[in-house]
């Protein structure tokens, strides 16, 4: 048996010796790698939204041989102009160590990111695109807020594709940005102009405008005693997220208004549990609100957490329990699935515009 291996072992190394001796003899090329004609990607327009990290992108490298190296070039406007704003270097947060929303301390998350400089628009090893979290509508003008998308407003660039191979060009992709939302839901404000969005069942009433809706779970009103709606129709609960003054620069408030816009007493939902509801630390509970110390943004990465079960939104949710009839419990809850992106001193406010949620026992 070993007689066996070992002829087949000198078989094989003869084979490859005359192989090499065939190639210079013969003057053969060296092998090439495979660059398909076909490499191309699945969506050549996109619409990001500044202010956040975006991944876009969809390459298709027909089998190419790896590593493919990928650059933009050509960058321009439909009237000829060139494209420089996106490729501004900026300082912008970038990950070095997995985040798994179990961290303990604002210290801990911010010893698994740095502060790294890059163009605001760059272009992937993996061919995907991205538009950094570090944008701004200052840095990058937005699309038009007539919501128009005229060739001279549009952003195109042609993509160069490169390995040992061979060269490919992919032309005229383009990148149409959207302004700043810097908050989810934002169904309460034009995507186009950043103004306040109209009611959608009254459009052309100046007078009204949409809000932000919260869900609402057998929260009863105190004077209708009817369950408390909120949609287009009937919006008895609103929820506003917003900038607050005062804060330390990287805090997150939650609190509930009454129909007199006064703030209820965070110990009327007491079922809440305050201290599990957001990744944030030193918590401060007062009659007025709860508040956090938080890292921005939330969720921080786009992975299921405990904190953001989908990854991308987390959740504030307020609970609360009274006395029914023959002696049970009755549970009501109501929340908000959001997301913020920008740094700062928000807040995440539950407004009862019509009636007062019932706290008292049946």
């Amino acid at each position: 048996m070993k007689s066996i291996v070992k002829i087949e072992m000198v078989v094989v190394l003869f084979a490859l010796i005359a192989f090499s001796g065939c190639k210079k003899l013969y003057n053969l090329p060296e092998e090439k790698d495979y660059l398909s004609n076909n490499v191309n990607f699945s969506n050549k327009v996109f619409e990001p939204i500044i202010g956040r990290t975006n991944l876009m992108g969809g390459f298709n490298g027909d089998n190419s041989t790896q590593p493919i190296t990928f650059e933009i070039v050509n960058a321009r406007f439909g009237d000829g102009k060139p494209v420089t704003d996106i490729f501004q270097k900026v300082p912008t947060y970038v990950f070095t160590a997995p985040y798994t929303g179990l961290e303990k301390s604002l210290s801990e998350i911010e010893a698994k990111r740095k502060i790294e400089l890059h163009s605001l628009f760059e272009v992937r090893s993996s061919g995907e695109f991205i538009l950094w979290g570090s944008s701004t509508n200052q840095l990058i003008k937005p699309r038009p807020t007539d919501s128009t998308n005229f060739s001279q407003d549009t952003r195109f660039f042609d993509v160069k594709i490169k390995n040992t191979g061979g060269e490919r060009l992919i032309r005229d992709l383009q990148i149409r940005p959207f302004r700043e939302r810097p908050y989810e839901p934002s169904n309460d404000f034009n995507a186009y102009t950043g103004l306040p969005a109209p009611d959608p069942k009254f459009p052309l009433d100046k007078k009204l405008r949409d809000y932000i809706r919260p869900y609402l779970n057998n929260v009863i009103g105190a004077t209708s005693n009817k369950n408390l709606i909120s949609n287009n129709d009937q919006k008895d609960v609103v929820v506003y997220i917003r900038p607050f003054t005062g804060g330390n620069g990287h805090s997150l408030r939650i609190k509930a208004l009454n129909k007199d816009s006064v703030e209820i007493n965070p110990s009327s939902f007491n079922e809440t549990v305050w201290d599990k509801m957001i990744h944030g630390f030193n918590m401060q509970k007062t009659d007025k609100y709860v508040q956090y110390d938080v890292a921005y943004p939330i969720p921080l990465v786009e992975i299921p957490t405990f904190y953001a079960p989908g990854g991308s939104r987390a959740k504030a949710q307020l609970s609360y329990s009274r006395g029914a009839f023959g002696g049970g419990r009755i549970i009501a809850n109501f929340g908000v699935d959001f997301a913020i992106y920008q740094a700062g001193d928000w807040e995440i406010v539950f407004h009862f515009k019509t009636d007062n949620p019932k706290f008292i026992n049946e």
